[in-house]
């Protein structure tokens, strides 16, 4: 897709930078006669907001937090830049709500990272810095810290996007058997790569060695708890160079000092700089203070690649690694908008219809009525996103959506029809996997009225905002009642409802909008009742 998102032309841009640049990242805006660069590191919060006020532009690494009220304070502001692949520092929604375009640099750190991980990988093998510390206390004990060798050894690799599959080439390199969960990982990709494809607790039971490569999301955090620690072996040892969070730490130390597992190798942490020393302190465990990117080549390819990015963005040049908006013309972005944020929802829809049901091989997306007059790549764009996102969050945006689902061999087709099948604008987007196929269908009531309006093949209508309950169920009487009862009776309110079937006393589809979270025990409630096929908990 041409990236054609323009800016305004002025006679200067005042780009505000936050956090140290490398050099040849600041070297970029010299070569531009329209730009007036304001170099300001550490600033308290008030001097922040009274430097960004009349900013074009502002870039961080991760010490600066461009909070609602700073990016508020920007009264000017087009764009942020982050020099790093996290946002946690950025709030991305309010920039979103005021039209200011996020950029981060997800590609800069790969190798820093993967090399990074192999180097625990190796040092928990051969217990180098019990080693280490013990020989420059005068101590020499060979024995005691005999390791083990990596030739001939199983890793679990938990995410192989880009950083993931360097650390699978590189462990393949030692001898190594790689093994990987990955959902959106094609078997087809995984061969390429020489990997093989397992489930989560399969992963877990026959690895030697696990590390974590995926973004940390809210139903990923403590994707390894106590449940996963206690179905790993007690030889193996785990690795998290991605995102504190991600494992339960308390767990983890438990798992250690039990003798559960053998040991970890963590970079990252829960709380930065950690609080809870209980688990660095254990002599099984080897820790970095987030160190998966620090070095001088990653420093400096973020460096540049933010820089060419923002550069790029005010000079009306196109913008490139956008995390919130699809890079369009502005005035076909503005007639677009409605039916991007719609798309989004829709593949957020399939990907949680989906989930567990395996791997995504095909997904067709259909356009019919009025909406076929636009070029509608951006849309499918924003729906490959949608898609995307439960699964590796942060990592995915406009710009990368479509090589994230090439990458994982997800064919995607698009077509259009002047058929208005019912409504005068109509999204249509069929997912197949290697084990179910799953239908659903959107429309645009009015421009700032979104609905779903088909989930296979069951009418329903629906606003996709919140949480919305998806039952599967017998057409018989009584499920609304039992279905209210339940709810009531754990506080949780119906805030609306729409009811589909396919005949008469076959089945139907009862959808529940509901005004908060439902709790895993009362969804398990729910699926128990009677005349209950399925139940599902959709957050948008």
């Amino acid at each position: 897709m041409t990236a054609t998102l323009m800016t305004e032309k002025k006679e200067k841009f005042k780009v505000l930078i936050c956090d140290d640049l490398a050099n040849e990242g600041l070297g970029l805006f010299q070569n531009e006669k329209n730009l007036a660069v304001v170099v300001k590191t550490k600033l308290p919060l008030e001097e922040l907001k009274r430097e960004i006020a009349d900013a074009d532009a502002c870039i961080v690494r991760s010490g600066t937090q461009i909070t609602k009220e700073v990016i508020e304070a920007g009264l000017k502001l087009k764009v942020i830049g982050r020099a790093g692949v996290g946002l946690d520092n950025v709030d991305v929604e309010t920039a979103s709500k005021k039209g200011i375009v996020v950029i981060n640099t997800p590609g800069g750190n790969t190798i820093s990272a993967a090399e990074h991980t192999m180097c625990l990988l190796t040092a928990l093998a051969r217990n180098l810095a019990l080693a280490n510390n013990s020989l420059k206390k005068r101590e020499w004990e060979r024995k005691k810290f005999t390791g083990v060798e990596l030739f001939g050894k199983t890793l679990g690799v938990i995410g192989l996007g880009r950083i993931g599959t360097e650390v699978a080439k590189r462990a393949q390199s030692y001898g190594m058997h790689i093994v990987a969960y990955d959902p959106f990982l094609r078997s087809e990709r995984a061969q390429q790569l020489g990997v093989e494809q397992m489930t989560l607790d399969e992963l877990l039971t026959c690895s030697d060695f696990v590390t974590l490569h995926m973004p940390l999301s809210p139903d990923k955090k403590h994707i390894i708890g106590a449940e996963e620690l206690k179905k790993m072996k007690k030889t193996s040892r785990i690795i998290n160079c991605a995102r504190g969070g991600l494992v339960d730490e308390n767990a983890l130390a438990d798992a250690i000092e039990a003798g559960k597992i053998a040991g970890a190798g963590i970079d990252v942490f829960e709380s930065e700089p950690p609080k809870n020393f209980r688990l660095i302190d254990l002599p099984q465990v080897l820790v970095t203070p987030h160190l998966g990117a620090s070095t001088e080549e990653a420093q400096i390819a973020v460096s540049v690649d933010v820089a060419q990015s923002v550069v790029d963005f005010l000079m009306g040049r196109g913008v490139k690694n956008a995390v919130n908006v699809p890079s369009v013309d502005p005035k076909v972005l503005k007639e677009l908008d409605p039916y991007i944020r719609l798309a989004e929802k829709l593949g957020s829809l399939q990907t949680q219809l989906i989930q567990g049901h395996g791997h995504i091989l095909q997904v067709d997306i259909s356009y019919h009525g009025d909406v076929i007059n636009y070029e509608m790549t951006p849309v499918t764009v924003a729906l490959i996103k949608g898609l995307l996102t439960p699964i590796l969050a942060e990592n995915v945006n406009y710009v990368n959506a479509s090589v994230l689902a090439k990458e994982r061999g997800i064919k995607i087709t698009e077509s259009k029809s002047s058929t208005q099948l019912s409504f005068s604008n109509l999204i249509r987007v069929e997912v197949r996997t290697d084990k179910k196929k799953s239908m659903v269908a959107g429309t645009l009531f009015t421009r700032e009225d979104p609905r779903v309006v088909m989930i296979d093949n069951f009418g329903v209508e629906a606003s996709p905002e919140g949480y919305l309950l998806y039952i599967s169920n017998n057409d018989v009487p009584g499920i609304v009642g039992q279905i209210g009862t339940i709810l009531g009776n754990n506080k949780i309110n119906i805030a609306g409802m729409t009811l589909g079937r396919d005949t008469q006393g076959g089945q139907a589809r009862t959808l529940l909008k509901v005004d908060g979270a439902i709790s895993e025990k009362v969804m398990q409630e729910i699926r128990k009742a009677k005349n209950i096929l399925d139940a599902m908990l959709i957050k948008f």
